[in-house]
């Protein structure tokens, strides 16, 4: 079984991909604090993130 792979977007575009859980999990809470607590052109709502699962996109038929 494959791990689960993550993207971090903000305003819609993405800023970090295909991210481990780890590499999410730290990434997502230090974007979070750095938008909370500093002054950015971001607010909290414009961050969002999309879970994908690899094994389930390599048993979709390809496409040629």
């Amino acid at each position: 079984m494959t791990d689960k792979i993550y993207h971090i977007y903000a305003k819609n575009e993405c800023l970090y991909n295909n991210l481990s859980e780890t590499q999410f999990n730290k990434t997502w809470n230090t974007l979070k604090g750095i938008v909370g607590l500093m002054q950015t052109d971001y607010q909290l709502e414009d961050l969002s993130y999309e879970e994908c699962n690899p094994s389930s996109m390599d048993k979709q038929e390809q496409s040629y």
